[in-house]
């Protein structure tokens, strides 16, 4: 009985480490409650929207990446979104997220724009960044949207598929030339973003996908046939 009783605490402390081990803390902070962005964040979408906004993109943005385990993901213990007068949208910055109260006006607090954007930014908390490497800055970008882009919150104010002079021209571009090539390797984004892990070169297509990266652009304008510029 005794025995039966040990291994019983055992396998309950070892669930208790491994729900540790995946849990998240997320906080969500309004500096700014006093303005015209900050009372349109408080009333139309809140703390705890938000906070599960977070929590639903981390899912998403794991399974995405194919992230089952601790070990493959980055080990981020909490996550803070913070409201505040920054301009642009928003910013990421390590675990913390800067959105821009000034945004939250302009698009009169609109639940879907808010979640879309929050799915970008959180993919930068948790993304691999080529270790610093500055070519890899599109590919960061094009990723952040294209789990956007999969989890159904691209806005209509993006280019048609098949826009853009180069696969880089822009974050929105980058998610539907990445998306094309998800369609030629499925997993090819979540083994991008592994091999981001520690370093990052335009090479990486060719060693995923058997082509150039400007070949395979090549091929995506030629499906989609231009789109509009």
């Amino acid at each position: 009985m005794a025995l039966s009783s040990y291994f019983l605490l055992s396998f309950a402390l070892i669930v208790a480490s491994l729900s540790k081990t995946r849990a998240v803390e997320y906080s969500v902070s309004n500096t700014v409650p006093n303005t015209q962005g900050g009372a349109i964040f408080a009333n139309r979408i809140g703390d705890a929207y938000a906070r599960q906004t977070m929590m639903a993109a981390t899912d998403f943005i794991w399974q995405v990446f194919q992230q089952a385990t601790a070990a493959d993901r980055k080990d981020v213990a909490s996550v803070s979104l913070i409201i505040d007068n920054s301009g642009g949208v928003a910013a990421t910055s390590g675990n913390s997220i800067y959105f821009s109260a000034n945004y939250l006006s302009k698009t009169q607090g609109n639940k879907e724009e808010f979640t879309g954007v929050m799915y970008h930014e959180m993919t930068h908390v948790w993304q691999w960044n080529g270790k610093g490497n500055p070519s890899a800055g599109k590919v960061i970008e094009g990723i952040a949207d294209f789990v956007r882009l999969k989890a159904n919150l691209a806005p209509a104010t993006w280019p048609r598929r098949g826009a853009g002079d180069s696969w880089g021209e822009s974050s929105a571009v980058t998610a539907y030339f990445l998306d094309y090539c998800e369609s030629q390797r499925n997993g090819f984004v979540a083994e991008l973003n592994k091999k981001m892990r520690d370093g990052y070169s335009d090479d990486f297509f060719m060693q995923l996908l058997g082509r150039s990266v400007d070949r395979l652009f090549s091929e995506y304008k030629a499906r989609y046939g231009g789109g509009a510029k």
